[in-house]
């Protein structure tokens, strides 16, 4: 069986980023101008959602175009697109549905809709039917979890919600969609395309009129809302600002009484070590040329 992780860095085949035009490369510079300067890395993410929503997948030539605009490795790179399950290694339908069959929603009848499917579009886990990416092909895959076990069992196709499916409702939808129909889900924005809710992944809004206005939440998700409205309870505030000092405060420790965190401006270091290098007593320039390995200081604390 072919190695899909290595397949994304192959020798022979590393990728080319020019196939990616400049409006692609606009958006991925509007991408990365959300973080803070010098952590373009934390923009991979949704980096990878934007080359996906180009090809229908991440393919060779988006992990370079990444690895190129970010300047980091295509190891690296294809490290984390192997990792996240919503990163495709190999081209999708223009609908993915996805059956949850984690415990709540397998048990109600997942399992069973999971297998209704696979049989109806002859098609295993992140298989396609149809030609990939073209009007009405699906890739039906299974879900460990979609967030929804109060409406469970649920099925997503493109990540918006059809709940309390039957293997009857499930292979109606699907039917719909071999047919160029596009049902409206039971909460969230109209379909679109996978590439279209790819782009959208990536931080970009869905400006039709009628996914702005869409309902995002159904009568089980409220229950709790309103019955806690009935009761008079609510969830206790976040302090508006930094209690003052007190007198309890002398008697902190230090640890306890130091802030939680410091930003770069004050201590001139990175805000997260994974951004870049922090200065240590090794790769200090002051620190003494040629001292031993045992008398770095802080070594062994």
């Amino acid at each position: 069986m072919a190695n899909t992780r290595l397949s994304l860095i192959d020798i022979e085949r590393p990728g080319d980023p020019s196939v990616f035009g400049a409006d692609v490369l606009t958006s991925a510079q509007e991408i990365i101008g959300r973080y803070p300067a010098g952590q373009s890395r934390s923009a991979l993410l949704p980096m990878l959602h934007l080359v996906q929503s180009e090809q229908g997948y991440v393919s060779a030539d988006g992990i370079a175009f990444c690895a190129d605009v970010l300047d980091l490795t295509k190891a690296q790179v294809a490290a984390v697109a192997t990792f996240y399950t919503m990163y495709k290694r190999k081209p999708t339908g223009e609908y993915l549905v996805s059956v949850c069959t984690n415990t709540l929603c397998g048990v109600l009848g997942g399992d069973e809709i999971y297998k209704t499917l696979s049989e109806l579009l002859g098609v295993g886990m992140n298989e396609t039917a149809g030609t990939p990416g073209e009007a009405g092909s699906i890739t039906l895959e299974h879900a460990e979890c979609l967030a929804a076990c109060d409406y469970a069992p649920v099925v997503t196709v493109n990540y918006e919600f059809f709940d309390n499916q039957t293997t009857t409702s499930a292979t109606e939808l699907v039917g719909e969609l071999r047919q160029g129909r596009r049902p409206l889900p039971t909460r969230g924005a109209p379909l679109c395309s996978f590439k279209e809710i790819s782009r959208q992944i990536a931080g970009f809004v869905d400006q039709r009129p009628e996914a702005l206005n869409a309902e995002a939440t159904g009568p089980q998700t409220e229950v709790g809302v309103k019955l806690a409205a009935q009761r008079g309870e609510r969830a206790p505030a976040y302090p508006s600002a930094e209690p003052a000092a007190s007198a309890e405060s002398s008697t902190a420790t230090p640890a306890a009484a130091a802030p939680a965190a410091e930003d770069k401006a004050a201590t001139g270091q990175p805000t997260s070590a994974h951004d870049a290098p922090l200065t240590t007593a090794v790769s200090d320039p002051a620190h003494p040329a040629g001292q031993a390995d045992d008398e770095t200081p802080g070594k062994g604390e």
